[in-house]
């Protein structure tokens, strides 16, 4: 550990740490912009400058201590870059000195010299750091007379990103991310001067899936989401913190919404899960629970209109027929707290015949996994993975199965045809969206969709983390838990249980590596548990 005097105070810092950082965690912020902890340091925004001294040295090289029996200072004359500084024994820093304020206040006049002043219309406008350190550093008027040198606008450079070079400040983060972290050196800076750009090389496209993190990490507006772009502002979003559903890996994530509308998901900070960084695939995989084809009312076939009562009850009239012909498909993209329900229905009702349908698929080693499902790991926690899913698609077939509760999965998925479907005597299906089941179901129970619901899930790294919920369900569609303890209380009577609270007690005191947590102990970034190998 070194000893680092900031802004007056004296810390202890590791060896290596970047002095950027020693800052940062003092609390002293340090404006920047070519900066980011997770890529390389080119320092060369200059944003970043602060003063730097060293303790003063006798003639025999022992440093001069003053009253407080700390080192004397001797302040360099010239300011340097925190960023690319690493701390050493004694050092000390100014981060809003004289010297200080005004090199940032000249950083911020050239870097607006050629920048359009189009913030009202900028797509970035709201979260632009341009904008921001213009506020605090910036004039409020140019001493620049010459013309300005003008760059290309909205360059389709790849599937999902639009590049305005016009407002790009040469940072270079995107290139580096695209060099360091997702391995794709695609990017690059051509011509000098004020004339440089940012561009693709020749014959290749920004069409990697990781590209929009490129968005996330741009300071201001030269790197836009074609999906998200001019589509809302973002000061009127609510930012819900939340997990990824999409495989396994549970990317934790913001999802921002306004008046009950998904209009991005952008990835969240989490070292144990998944950096800052998100696969483009799984962050435009939202659309369908805006979807207007979602399933928003109970239907009893052969009935005009019923209530949720008088559906779920008759949804119980066909489970109870007969328990031993009765098999129930789960689905491991539901959380544990329903996976747990689901249990108890099956208990209440009887069925000893269940599952839930695996999702294997090809990992790209890095933040997709080779598990498809959220909460396989949840699944098999609370013995709903039982690897019975070919037995019930068998039975179904040959008619030993006569009633089939399928909850969130498609059966056509699972190994079952449309035409064995029909021969069911029941079947009760749950879901968000219409499918060949539900079309087929005697009983559809219209369900929230993961980013309508609070849970918990546990990812493939043995990982327990929480969903919450970010907008509402449309219509009359409930939440997964409701309907299934609903369903336990027709089939077989139980307590009523009123929140989600109280179902993740009652798992959490029934299955031991839960024991002594609750929802809010989870905590935004999950905890790491120990589950039975």
């Amino acid at each position: 550990m070194l000893n680092v005097q900031v802004d007056g105070e004296w810390k202890q810092f590791p060896k290596g740490t970047r002095l950027i950082d020693a800052c940062m965690k003092s609390g002293s912020y340090v404006p920047h912009y070519c900066y980011h902890p997770k890529l390389s340091t080119p320092g060369n925004c200059r944003m970043c400058l602060v003063e730097m001294g060293m303790p003063k040295m006798t003639p025999d090289r022992k440093p001069i201590l003053g009253p407080d029996g700390r080192p004397e200072i001797g302040w360099s004359p010239r300011p340097a870059i925190s960023c690319a500084t690493e701390v050493s024994e004694g050092m000390a820093v100014r981060t809003a000195s004289p010297l200080v304020e005004e090199c940032r206040k000249g950083v911020m006049e050239f870097l607006l010299i050629n920048h359009p002043l189009d913030c009202p219309i900028c797509d970035q406008a709201g979260e632009c750091r341009l904008q921001e350190f213009s506020v605090e550093y910036g004039k409020s008027d140019s001493r620049f007379v010459e013309e300005k040198v003008k760059k290309p606008k909205r360059q389709d450079i790849g599937p999902r990103i639009v590049l305005d070079d016009e407002r790009c400040i040469m940072c270079s983060r995107c290139i580096r991310f695209m060099q360091e972290v997702a391995k794709d050196d695609v990017l690059g800076f051509v011509n000098r001067g004020s004339y440089t750009t940012v561009t693709v090389y020749p014959g290749r496209t920004l069409d990697n899936n990781y590209s929009l993190n490129t968005v996330d990490i741009c300071p201001v507006g030269a790197l836009t989401s074609k999906d998200f772009r001019f589509s809302m502002r973002v000061w009127f979003l609510r930012e819900t913190k939340s997990i990824d559903v999409n495989c396994g890996l549970g990317t934790n994530i913001l999802i921002g919404s306004r008046e009950n509308t998904i209009y991005r998901i952008t990835p969240r900070e989490n070292e144990a899960v998944n950096s800052c960084w998100m696969p483009d695939s799984h962050r435009l995989n939202f659309h369908y629970v805006n979807s207007p084809e979602r399933l928003t009312e109970p239907t009893v076939k052969g009935r005009t209109s019923t209530t949720w009562k008088e559906a779920v009850q008759a949804a119980a009239d066909l489970i109870k027929k007969d328990p031993a012909t009765t098999a129930i498909i789960a689905s491991a993209r539901m959380t544990n707290e329903e996976l747990f329900l689901t249990r108890r229905f099956a208990q209440a009702a009887g069925v000893e015949k269940f599952d839930v349908l695996p999702r294997p698929q090809k990992g790209d080693g890095f933040l997709i996994s080779e598990d498809g499902n959220p909460n396989t790991s949840g699944a098999k926690l609370l013995g709903l993975a039982t690897g019975k899913l070919s037995e019930i698609a068998a039975g179904v077939a040959s008619g030993s199965i006569k009633t089939l509760v399928v909850l969130g999965e498609d059966a056509t998925d699972c190994g079952i045809s449309e035409a064995d479907l029909a021969k069911l005597d029941a079947l009760v299906a749950t879901g968000i969206l219409g499918t060949k089941t539900t079309a087929a179901a005697k009983v559809v129970l219209p369900t929230a969709s993961w980013a309508e619901k609070r849970g918990s899930m546990i990812n493939i790294k043995g990982r327990l983390q929480r969903l919450n919920q970010a907008i509402p369900s449309p219509g009359k569609a409930r939440d997964d838990w409701e309907v299934l303890r609903d369903l336990t209380q027709a089939v077989g009577g139980s307590n009523g249980i009123y929140t989600i609270d109280e179902v993740f007690k009652q798992l959490a005191a029934e299955v031991a590596p839960l024991n002594g947590l609750t929802l809010s102990k989870i905590g935004d970034l999950g905890v790491q548990l120990t589950l039975p190998s």
